[in-house]
């Protein structure tokens, strides 16, 4: 086991869940994922193994067939995965996330219809609030629901819906203006679906397209696309938690644990980075001796290791608290923050050490060159985590009088 990345506290079970993870990692991932990545090809053995040790239910209560853990031992899994192919953690956490908004928004109906399949990997979720013109602003959505009858009848395109082709389970975020009249708050006239549907490209349903996968610089494997609604029927029972315009708070809330999961990819994808560097810089000799003798490269990796360190035990924090049941939202924020901008100056270092070679197809290094910047976009910006922070802040350290 690394010197690195370590975490007290845990107990055997979830030091036993961690371990086998991080042994399918390296037998059934990185030996693989490169070759997978450069194809981009949708890793299905390596779902199916994990779908086998019971990941996609993992943090789903027992009484519906998961594991019942806590959102700490899921990140620290989502960090040996990230390790070895950063697009399968994304495969999981998007199923994750619609899992997690049901366990605490949905009604008991939705939970029953849906948890069980859930944790068994037999329904596979995707969630989506983006759309092409609106980036990070999410109160300026335009889809809309408007109800006839008992159905709602579903407008609009969304954008960037991570396993958009795969899923067959979307909470989708759209405006329903009913029973919210003019001039209310845009955030409390949004009500999230859940939209089943076939997987696949195309129409997967009626009203409903998914047009196929969009071309990426990195992250790939996992499909990435729009999705398309027009005239699209949606039953009543369908939206989450049963009642319209609390959609915007049920998305932050998933959001929220989701933001400890983008931290958690950061350190996974920082540690390979520095395991590929050290590796790297033990192995190539310049100038009679190898590189890692080099007062240079020992100034590079004792940075790298220190990020790796701080990036975890923040990532790590701010699960904790969530688990504690307290408030983490500025937590999670730092830790994605500081974890996605950490995991890209790591990664570029571990470039650097490889010199030329870096370039090359042939090496690991260059696929996660290609992938880190993902994190500085995904669950919000570097530049929305900021504001977040910022505000959390001056809340906490208000001037009085």
């Amino acid at each position: 086991m690394a010197r690195l990345a370590q975490t007290a506290g845990l107990t055997d079970v979830q030091q036993e869940i961690v371990s086998t993870v991080r042994e399918f990692v390296d037998k059934e991932i990185i030996p693989v994922a490169t070759e997978l990545e450069h194809r981009d090809e949708y890793p299905q053995e390596i779902v199916d193994g994990l779908k086998e040790l019971g990941l996609f239910g993992l943090m789903i209560p027992e009484e519906y067939g998961g594991l019942g853990e806590s959102l700490l031992t899921y990140a620290l899994c989502v960090e040996e995965i990230a390790r070895g192919w950063m697009s399968v953690s994304g495969i999981i956490n998007t199923h994750f996330i619609v899992a997690y908004m049901l366990k605490q928004h949905g009604t008991q109906e939705q939970k029953d219809a849906f948890l069980p399949r859930m944790a068994a990997g037999e329904v596979r979720g995707a969630f989506s609030m983006s759309e092409p013109a609106l980036g990070s602003d999410v109160s300026a959505i335009t889809s809309k629901a408007v109800r006839d009858g008992d159905e709602y009848v579903l407008n609009g395109q969304k954008m960037w819906l991570t396993n958009g082709g795969t899923s067959t389970l979307v909470a989708v975020l759209v405006r329903s203006d009913e029973g919210h009249p003019e001039g209310t708050a845009p955030h409390r006239s949004m009500t999230t679906f859940l939209v089943e549907k076939e997987p696949g490209f195309g129409e997967v349903r009626p009203g409903l397209t998914i047009p196929g996968k969009i071309d990426k610089m990195g992250y790939k494997g996992v499909d990435t696309t729009e999705l398309i609604m027009d005239g699209l029927r949606i039953p009543a029972n369908r939206v989450l938690g049963g009642v319209t315009g609390r959609g915007f708070y049920q998305m932050m809330d998933g959001v929220e644990v989701g933001r400890v999961n983008v931290a958690a990819r950061g350190c996974g994808v920082a540690q390979r980075a520095f395991e590929l560097g050290v590796g790297y810089a033990q192995q190539r000799h310049t100038f009679g001796k190898p590189i890692a003798q080099h007062q240079a490269i020992q100034f590079k990796l004792a940075e790298m290791a220190t990020k790796v360190e701080a990036a975890h035990a923040m990532m790590v924090n701010a699960a904790r608290k969530k688990d504690s049941g307290e408030r983490n939202d500025l937590e999670a924020g730092m830790a994605k923050y500081l974890a996605s901008e950490y995991c890209k100056e790591v990664v570029e270092d571990a470039f650097r050490i490889h010199g030329g070679y870096g370039f090359s197809k042939e090496y690991e290094i260059e696929r996660l060159y290609r992938e880190a910047p993902m994190l500085l976009i995904g669950e919000g910006t570097a530049e929305i985590q900021k504001m977040i922070i910022g505000r959390r802040l001056l809340e906490e350290y208000r001037v009085q009088g």
